[in-house]
């Protein structure tokens, strides 16, 4: 079992730059810069990509439209850059997605060759389709499989760039979501937290084991087999995060 992390400030906190205890937004940037290179995969640490950041047009009460573009390119050129790891992204509406393809335009040709994952992906497939054009990869999860649209663009996806996700403890497959009736692995439950069991989910929480249920979703919605999709998914996910690692 390999655990990795990443480093990187979430769109809907850019706010923490200006507000940092540490006196200023590049003081801040500084001290996330010196923990990739502590701890970069590259130099034999658990950091394997930069994140999650991007932009979040659906929670703008959280931080302003303009905080989130100024701290995440800033993000790009002082923190992604230097540490030339891969990029886990973080998009959530098609404005956001358009705005965030023409960023990474810009950043293309010094990025590296594999540059990343679009992280619990929920748009159209014109959004992923530009996102695929620009050599990322596009991560399913649970919140990207709730309504029948969502899985008519996951059955249009290039096996080779997808990555699967949970997002645990959030984004689980629930009874109402469309991808459930592609469902077939079920875990004995606790109804709640305290009552946590050894061998036993939580009920409506997200766990690591429940990437076998997105699995079976994208396998049976495309008609594939899961062990196919399983095998070439895995691929793509060293291919981006363990180079020369796996």
């Amino acid at each position: 079992l390999q655990l990795t992390s990443t480093v990187g400030v979430h769109p809907t906190r850019c706010g923490e730059f200006e507000a940092s205890p540490l006196g200023s937004p590049d003081a801040h940037m500084a001290s996330l810069l010196e923990i990739g290179k502590t701890g970069s995969m590259l130099n034999g640490g658990c950091i394997a990509a930069v994140g999650e950041f991007g932009l979040d047009y659906d929670r703008l009460q959280f931080c302003q439209k303009d905080v989130q573009i100024k701290y995440f390119e800033k993000q790009l050129e002082e923190l992604a850059l230097p540490l030339k790891l891969p990029l886990f992204l973080h998009c959530r509406t098609g404005e956001a997605a358009k705005d965030l393809v023409g960023i990474l335009e810009k950043y293309q040709s010094r990025l590296p060759k594999e540059p990343g994952v679009v992280h619990s992906f929920d748009g159209s497939l014109e959004d992923a389709s530009s996102f695929i054009k620009l050599g990322y990869c596009i991560g399913l999860n649970g919140c990207s499989l709730r309504t029948e649209e969502n899985l008519q663009v996951v059955k249009a996806l290039p096996l080779d760039h997808i990555v699967l996700e949970t997002d645990a403890p959030w984004c689980s497959i629930k009874a109402t979501h469309a991808s459930h009736k592609f469902v077939k692995s079920t875990w004995d439950e606790v109804k709640k937290p305290e009552k946590w069991e050894d061998g036993k989910c939580v009920r409506d929480r997200c766990e690591p084991c429940h990437l076998r249920q997105v699995l079976e979703v994208i396998a049976g919605c495309r008609n594939e087999d899961p062990e196919v999709v399983a095998k070439q998914t895995t691929a793509n996910a060293r291919r981006i995060f363990f180079r020369g690692s796996c």
